[in-house]
């Protein structure tokens, strides 16, 4: 055999053994891949249900049921008892200059009394929302215009922003209109440090118009407002800068945020997370519906609720556990027909109040009445 031959025969041998190498290469990564694909499934998928813990309704009891259309509530604890708001309105869900904002204190969250109720002349008071700043309690609430010469016109360019404020929750102060909120429909509010944030959806430059329909729901963002004092807010940043709507949002000790975006219509609800100065976004879809959406920390677990939609069933309000930016089902509360829009307050590690509204024992629909309701947590 020549040299030159056999040189030949041993490069072959040698290229078919470095094929033979890269394939069992290729096959061990491709399974290795799997196997990791496989077990980012099981974590962040079924799985994830494993790292949640069980979630018990303990109890519901009904805090108002007076006739009229109670809803949109909130919950908050300070200086030592709890607060609950909501709206209150004798003809109904829809906009109704009748509307009032009331707000009931409890000891013991058992025994409730009203310590306060306002309303502001021709406009439509709803979501009311609390917020502790500045060792004072806010309570914020979006109206509606009710133009008397314009029966039936709604303008989102009109919308305004009110407050009251209380330093020991009985003497308050207000209904005051909160000066940067003109054409904002305000919703839930929080504060990380020295400021005060609160969500206003708005039309894009205020644009004129914009009907029903997908352009419309584009146009509409969804806007982080920030204030030092509680009153005068500005613009910080953009949830969202189309398809805005109600955003439950919350701040980490180091100020990152977390907030869930109400989708339009029935479309499914937006995950948001941001860092300061909250101008670069992540964005993820959460796969449903979300109606009145609530966002927040209970010990080392994060809860999301509000309205669901069941097929054949209609709307519940519901409970979730937030885990790695996807949902996993923790409970269903006693509601239905008109629903949603809780409040909470974490009691300790392991057990917390809910407040929500439902017309399932009452019209079954928008109509009134409505009642307030509240549900004891338990986490197993």
């Amino acid at each position: 055999m020549r040299f030159t031959e056999y040189l030949r025969m041993k490069g072959f041998a040698v290229w078919s053994m470095l094929r033979l190498g890269w394939h069992v290469l290729f096959m061990t990564t491709a399974i290795s891949l799997a196997l990791v694909l496989m077990l980012h499934h099981e974590t962040h998928g079924e799985g994830a249900v494993n790292l949640c813990p069980e979630l018990q309704v303990e109890s519901v009891r009904i805090v108002v049921n007076d006739g009229a259309h109670n809803a949109f509530t909130d919950l908050c604890r300070f200086k030592g008892r709890f607060y609950l708001t909501f709206r209150s309105c004798p003809e109904g869900h829809m906009v109704f200059s009748s509307s009032r904002i009331r707000i009931m204190t409890s000891e013991d969250a058992q025994s409730w009394s009203e310590v306060y109720s306002f309303h502001v002349e021709d406009r439509d008071v709803r979501d009311p929302h609390f917020l502790c700043f500045r060792d004072r309690l806010f309570v914020y609430t979006g109206t509606w215009l009710c133009d008397p010469a314009r029966p039936g016109h709604r303008e989102l360019n009109e919308h305004l922003g009110y407050g009251v404020c209380s330093e020991d929750g009985q003497a308050w102060e207000g209904p005051r209109l909160l000066e940067g909120t003109y054409g904002h429909y305000i919703w839930r509010a929080a504060c990380f440090g020295d400021r005060a944030y609160l969500c206003g959806r708005r039309k894009k430059a205020f644009a004129h118009g914009g009907g029903p329909g997908e352009e419309a729901k584009q146009l509409i963002q969804s806007v982080m407002l920030e204030s030092v004092d509680g009153w005068i807010w500005k613009t910080a940043a953009f949830f969202t800068e189309e398809y805005g709507d109600e955003t439950a949002f919350l701040f980490d000790q180091d100020g990152c945020l977390q907030a869930v975006v109400r989708g339009p219509g029935s479309e499914a609800a937006q995950f948001c997370a941001s860092k300061p100065p909250y101008q670069e976004w992540e964005r993820s879809s959460l796969g449903r519906y979300i109606g009145g959406p609530l966002l927040v920390k209970w010990g080392s677990h994060h809860l999301v609720g509000g309205r669901k939609l069941v097929p054949g069933k209609g709307p519940v309000t519901a409970l979730y556990w937030l885990v790695d930016r996807s949902l996993v089902e923790a409970a269903e509360l006693p509601s239905g027909g008109d629903t949603s829009y809780p409040g909470f307050v974490a009691l300790d590690e392991h057990s917390a109040l809910l407040s929500y509204y439902s017309s399932h024992e009452g019209s079954g629909s928008g109509e009134p009445p409505s009642a307030i309701y509240l549900a004891e947590l338990r986490k197993k």
